[in-house]
């Protein structure tokens, strides 16, 4: 395929393909629904990108109707060169949506991608074609970009009249894919019209659907919560022009679930069974995103994602595997103090190994030394804020660290989000109760469009210190509204030549908080 460059103007380009104007007239308002008096079928939430590597990437969107997708692909804007895929049929068993895997292609590339829509009743009639856009992963040592961040559209702050914000300001920084950690969306988080702010004056939800006034139980109550988050036009633009690769946390099922998770005691469900609950909320996730599927495991979050000789993505997944939540503190490794699962952690460790690229991105959607609580004595995420040696759930981290130790992986970089704030740690094993590991840095980031918390306390059982935390100040208090500013993401810039690694915490303003470079480690 014949390299091109993207177009100058990422704005021109939305326009082209009518993203920015006729397709969504209504700006971030609420889409117009199916009508059998439309003449039409149409596109009803944009179209998504996503787990891009070297040869392939997944393309998603959904239509307003039952209707036969067509998918065309070339390296030119004019699509003078274009390749057309199979079709794929928009059915109500999926509700509408639909997602294929474009493969074939050339590493280094950047790939236009056509989608256009027949209705099944009349295939004659066919819809305003919608084109997106994304580069393939290098096979040479070539500068990468990415971005990454959690949280949206959580605590009942939903799309006001700016919208949210900070998925723009991302996409002026033309990464090459951005990292959604998690807390994908609120499914436990009902939203009201109007929230009463402390200074007197009202936060408004422009936008609101009858998904989002109450907590998600059924299949198309999830769905909702996705439809929901494509309503809002700096999303969709992001989408139209930047791969998202996602995974989940507790906010796509309820709060602080897990397999054990009791919900007698809340009245806001009617359905009590966190299995049930879990097992639609992953249906809708995996039918809302372009996340690949993997065969052995359809229903699978955790992945591994080659972007070039320079980085490997590990994709791990903390909520489906893990033991209930707990006091944490047990001395010896069982399911009961698990938070990947053996499985997970065997794949973890065979995949880290076989890299070869030169930094390993761990993306995970909580964070190692954060202390993370549920309720007053029970705990949600890693730490159990004893500050001593591992226990709990800190063994198997433990385990993980000292494998990859002991196996020769270096340049190990932690990516997470889920706490709301935004801050850089560096574990040290001199400061440490648990030594048997090399130092390694945890980025945070977070929330994209959610309320604003923290910080947490910090344990010290693995000796991170905090090189730089932005949070709400004490008189500020939590849970701040977006419009308070405190809205972050994180960009990071892989240099080909050197294969320096540079990370930067920025606010939805795009105001740089922090920077620093890191060297690569070279083996022996």
């Amino acid at each position: 395929m014949t390299k091109t460059a993207f177009p100058a103007s990422r704005r021109q380009f939305l326009k082209s393909t009518g993203l920015a104007t006729a397709s969504f007239a209504l700006g971030g308002l609420a889409l117009p629904a199916y009508s059998k008096a439309a003449s039409r079928p149409s596109f009803t939430h944009g179209l998504q990108s996503g787990d891009v590597d070297m040869s392939s990437g997944m393309v998603w969107t959904r239509a307003d109707r039952p209707s036969r997708v067509m998918f065309e692909v070339s390296t030119t804007e004019s699509f003078a060169d274009s390749t057309k895929f199979p079709a794929l049929n928009a059915l109500p068993d999926s509700d509408f949506a639909v997602k294929r895997l474009i493969d074939g292609l050339s590493a280094d590339q950047d790939i236009f991608y056509r989608l256009q829509l027949a209705d099944l009743s009349d295939i004659n009639t066919t819809s305003e074609p919608m084109t997106g856009r994304f580069r393939t992963a290098p096979s040479s040592r070539r500068n990468i970009r990415f971005a990454w961040s959690g949280d949206t559209a959580g605590q009942g702050w939903g799309i006001d009249e700016t919208g949210m914000k900070t998925y723009s300001t991302m996409a002026k920084h033309t990464p090459d894919f951005f990292i959604h950690s998690g807390d994908t969306i609120y499914a436990d988080g009902p939203m009201m019209d109007e929230v009463e702010l402390k200074d007197g004056s009202k936060w408004k939800n422009a936008v609101l659907i009858d998904e989002k006034r109450k907590v998600a139980e059924t299949l198309n109550e999830f769905r909702g919560q996705w439809k929901y988050n494509l309503m809002d036009e700096h999303v969709r633009e992001l989408n139209a022009v930047c791969p998202t690769f996602f995974q989940w946390d507790d906010h796509e099922v309820v709060n602080n679930w897990s397999d054990s998770k009791d919900l007698t005691g809340d009245d806001r469900y009617t359905e009590k069974s966190v299995q049930l609950l879990s097992a639609r909320a992953g249906r809708a996730f995996h039918e809302m995103t372009p996340i690949r599927y993997t065969p052995a495991e359809p229903g699978r979050v955790y992945r591994r994602i080659s972007y070039g000789p320079h980085l490997d993505v590990f994709f791990i997944d903390l909520r489906s595997y893990r033991g209930a939540n707990s006091e944490n503190r047990q001395a010896e490794i069982s399911d009961a103090t698990r938070i990947l699962g053996e499985e997970q952690v065997k794949w973890l460790k065979r995949q880290l190994t076989a890299s070869s690229a030169t930094w390993k991105v761990i993306a995970s959607d909580m964070p190692i030394g954060l202390v993370v609580r549920d309720g007053d004595t029970r705990f949600e995420a890693v730490a159990n804020g004893e500050n001593g040696v591992a226990s709990g759930r800190e063994l198997e981290i433990a385990d993980l660290l000292r494998f990859i130790k002991n196996a020769g992986v270096v340049n190990t970089v932690w990516l997470t989000a889920d706490v709301h704030y935004t801050a850089a740690h560096y574990y040290d094993p001199a400061k440490a109760q648990f030594t048997d590991f090399n130092p390694f840095w945890e980025f945070v980031s977070g929330p994209l469009h959610a309320g604003t918390f923290g910080p947490n306390e910090l344990d010290m059982t693995f000796g991170p210190e905090v090189k730089y935390v932005k949070a709400p100040t004490e008189d500020q208090g939590a849970n701040l509204p977006p419009s308070m500013g405190l809205q972050f993401f994180g960009l990071v810039d892989i240099e080909g030549a050197s294969g320096q690694m540079t990370v930067r915490l920025m606010d939805r303003d795009d105001n740089e908080l922090y920077k620093v470079t890191l060297d690569p480690v070279r083996n022996a």
